[in-house]
């Protein structure tokens, strides 16, 4: 495949695991120079080295993406050493597992915070930079931001969030050469699921519902590259969630008959 990326500066939101990681390693042996954004600086730092000691170039700095002046000084940080930003990957996330019936306001607002919030942030951080380059916003929405999944409203709600702010914001940038790369995985296996959120805001032990078997970050990333690498509009990685998406699209009562069942631990009756 065309290594289109070589020299590009591509930072990534949550890059510290996950995806992020995964997607660092990916755009980093391609030829990018790539700023790992984290709110755990150690760990972001330690990815940076690794792939630093393979031969590639990489920064890890900490960033939470709740707090503007962290996201323009990390931002600052990256175009200080290593130029304009060709390519921001909007991340960084959390999870919220419980029904909106046991949920309080606040949780539904520490999730806004991080997964809708966080990403205006950064994006607000570095679109002139994007704009010089002509770059691209790489943003890791969900299929839960495409078709609803029953104990998952305030996640939900967010990614559905970001597809109505960066759809709007790709026909803005038109014009200016910014392309904008919705991601929606089903589920994969990161850490996110062991922090999810409960109603009350802190961390559940209440077990997670699947739909499939959850695809590896590594998969998830190599997709998300090519995706990239073709200028793509929308990726919806795995064969299950285009299944949820276009039931859901084409006979929604079906689809709604279906995942109730799936997830009927998460019904409240």
């Amino acid at each position: 495949m065309k290594p289109m990326f070589n020299n590009k500066v591509v930072v990534i939101t949550g890059g510290a695991s996950g995806i992020g990681k995964a997607l660092g390693y990916q755009f980093a042996k391609n030829g990018a120079r790539v700023g790992l954004l984290d709110q755990d600086a150690d760990r972001s730092e330690a990815c940076a080295r690794r792939l630093c000691q393979s031969g590639m170039e990489a920064i890890g700095l900490r960033c939470d993406v709740t707090r503007e002046a962290e996201c323009r000084k990390a931002m600052d940080t990256v175009v200080d050493t290593y130029g304009d930003i060709d390519v921001l990957v909007n991340n960084a996330g959390i999870t919220l597992r419980e029904a909106f019936i046991h949920t309080r306001t606040t949780a539904y607002r520490k999730v806004m915070e991080v997964n809708f919030f966080g990403a205006l942030n950064c994006t607000r951080a570095s679109i002139d930079s994007l704009v010089r380059r002509k770059g691209m916003i790489i943003v890791i929405s969900s299929i839960a931001g495409l078709s609803p999944l029953p104990g998952r409203s305030g996640y939900c709600a967010s990614k559905y969030a970001l597809h109505g702010l960066f759809d709007t914001l790709r026909i803005e940038l038109e014009s200016a050469g910014v392309d904008i790369l919705m991601v929606c995985p089903s589920f994969v296996k990161t850490n996110l699921q062991t922090r999810a959120l409960g109603g009350d805001g802190k961390v559940t032990i209440r077990p997670q519902s699947l739909m499939g078997k959850p695809e590896t970050p590594e998969r998830t990333a190599e997709a998300i590259y090519r995706a990239a690498v073709r200028r793509r509009k929308q990726l919806i990685p795995t064969s299950m969630g285009q299944l949820a998406y276009w039931i859901n699209r084409l006979l929604p009562q079906v689809y709604s008959r279906i995942i109730a069942r799936q997830f009927k631990s998460e019904l409240i009756c």
